[in-house]
């Protein structure tokens, strides 16, 4: 029964998580050497926070108790080590860092009697590793030891100088252990993944650039997922079989991201539509150098530009949403249908882009550009790894999924972009602007803060830990000021369907503080149209109003 019930819960938790999104870019492709990966943490059951543990020591036997990442159900112990670095979300203080998409694959793979899951893999490896190649080491060998609850994920591991994709899953109930395959992202390419399994084919002779189980394809066999040759073994397609749901709602966003990167990618539209079984390639080179600002307009892709694009038809209407509000599939008289599944979206719990450059100490070469809530409308805040706490509008006890918050940056930005959704074509350039224009002053500011940082640094990395915190924390406090200041605005300018006129964020007023000429835009021809078509002329004014002016 406990099984059962915990799978159970696996399922639902599974269900509710739409997507994750993550983009990894090789340093010889990023505009400044950094290697980059972005991260989308997306399900309604999430809130936008971020936990932080200091580096500390510990006595020889002591011991984790693990909790479920999802469930907080208790699994068990793991040993713990002597020294534990500091980690910041999803990265620690070596510049490490390591994010996730889940693709789930075969079900009965799932060891519902291991102790660790994939939240708790990721921190503890962080806890633990100096560089990319050591956390898959560590990794493999604690879900090994401890058992591997969690069903299929797809890995980004990324350090200062190598991003590596990494897909694993358990053999089953009461077995230990897991299969695997990890590949190097090479350095002029960029790479992505969006729960769905990635790796087909790999090199089996690049032990430099490609590491996997001894037992990847043996235990495939064993299973009847594969009968042909090795050099003709398909991680992906063994473990993670295709489906409708793999194309259009996980390699889709693959595919968004890589068409706008690099050419000759929209060929594999017919792929992403069911038309061709031609797969996309694991990584792509782009044309040009990716800049920190291109990987933040990445996630906020919702297909513009392509047939999935949701900003037209009735869908979209009264304002010309983009947005598609849950469940992603719905049925009407019987018949099944499914709303798109973008980057970007109201099921955004929390989002970043990680920057790590190998030419700055490690406490500056790290940044988690965060943000919370929907990507579309969220500000990323640059949070170095060196900090030495979370900014108050982050942390973990400010607010929750069912606590209302005016300090925690999660409720105030979904303050804000909950009032755009309604209204979206009139409110969406007005929040737009001030994002961007505040995210571009936290990148014109970063070369004199890094200076700041590292002549500190020189001094006393206690002291440059200490500047830099306190820039993280002033940053958010500013950006969330700037926010509630938005919201505000935005309220009064389109309050109760009209529209207030202002200049340069200044109202216009009559003299006397009354409104001058409040407009009232209404709704597009188009859903006129289909009142008229619904209703007939039973809003229709008498014949002496046609003609009046």
């Amino acid at each position: 029964m406990k099984r059962v019930g915990f799978l159970i819960a696996f399922i639902i938790y599974s269900c509710a998580a739409y997507c994750g999104t993550n983009i990894l870019v090789g340093k010889g492709c990023s505009s400044d050497g950094s290697t980059l990966c972005t991260y989308s943490a997306d399900s309604y059951y999430l809130y936008g926070e971020l936990d932080f543990s200091p580096r500390e020591e510990h006595s020889k036997y002591s011991k984790i108790d693990i909790y479920g990442w999802d469930t907080r159900r208790y699994q068990g112990k793991v040993d713990q080590v002597p020294e534990t670095a500091a980690v910041l979300g999803n990265m620690n203080e070596y510049q490490v860092c390591i994010t996730e998409s889940t693709w789930g694959g075969r079900p009965e793979l799932v060891d519902t009697s291991g102790i660790l899951d994939y939240g708790n893999l990721i921190k503890i490896t962080l806890q633990r590793c100096k560089n990319a190649v050591e956390a898959i080491q560590i990794m493999t060998e604690l879900v090994s030891e401890y058992g591997y609850c969690s069903s299929g994920e797809t890995f980004t591991i990324a350090d200062p100088n190598q991003i590596w994709i990494m897909e694993m899953i358990g053999k089953g109930p009461d077995i230990k252990g897991a299969v695997w395959v990890a590949q190097r992202v090479p350095d002029d390419y960029i790479c992505a993944h969006a729960n769905h399994s990635r790796i087909t084919s790999f090199p089996m002779n690049d032990r430099q650039n490609c590491m996997y189980s001894k037992d990847v394809i043996s235990f495939a066999r064993e299973k009847g997922y594969f009968d042909g040759k090795n050099k003709e073994f398909s991680f992906s397609d063994a473990y993670d079989p295709m489906s409708f749901s793999a194309r259009r709602f996980c390699d889709s966003r693959v595919w968004s991201v890589f068409r706008q990167l690099s050419p000759d990618m929209d060929k594999y539209l017919d792929y992403v539509m069911g038309k061709s079984d031609e797969r996309l390639p694991l990584w792509v080179k782009p044309t040009n150098k990716i800049s920190l600002h291109d990987l933040k307009q990445l996630m906020r892709d919702r297909f513009e530009g392509t047939p999935l694009n949701s900003s037209e038809g009735v869908g979209s209407e009264p304002f010309g949403s983009q947005m598609r509000f849950a469940p992603r599939e719905w049925e009407v008289d019987g018949v099944k249908y499914f709303n798109e599944n973008p980057i970007a979206g109201p099921q955004n719990a929390f989002s970043f882009v990680a920057q790590m450059r190998n030419y700055l100490p490690n406490m500056v070469g790290g940044v988690l550009w965060y943000g919370v809530d929907d990507a579309t409308f969220t500000v990323y805040i640059p949070l170095y790894c060196g900090i030495t706490s979370v900014p108050k509008c982050f942390t973990t006890d400010n607010g929750s999924q069912l606590k209302f918050s005016w300090d925690s940056a999660y409720w105030v930005f979904n303050w804000v972009s909950n009032m755009v959704y309604y209204r979206y074509s009139l409110m969406a350039p007005d929040v737009i602007k001030q994002q961007l224009e505040i995210e571009k002053k936290l990148e014109d500011n970063l070369e004199v803060v890094e200076e700041a940082a590292k002549s500190l640094y020189k001094k006393s990395p206690e002291y440059a830990a200490r500047f830099l915190t306190e820039y993280s924390e002033n940053q958010s406090h500013i950006t969330m000021s700037a926010w509630k200041s938005l919201g505000e605005f935005l309220l009064v300018k389109y309050c109760d369907g009209g529209v207030k006129r202002e200049r340069k964020g200044k109202f216009i007023d009559n003299g006397w503080g009354v409104p001058e000429k409040i407009s009232f835009p209404g709704y597009s021809d188009w859903f006129y149209r289909q009142i008229i078509n619904e209703t007939g002329d039973k809003y229709k004014l008498p014949d002496e109003y046609q003609n009046a002016k």
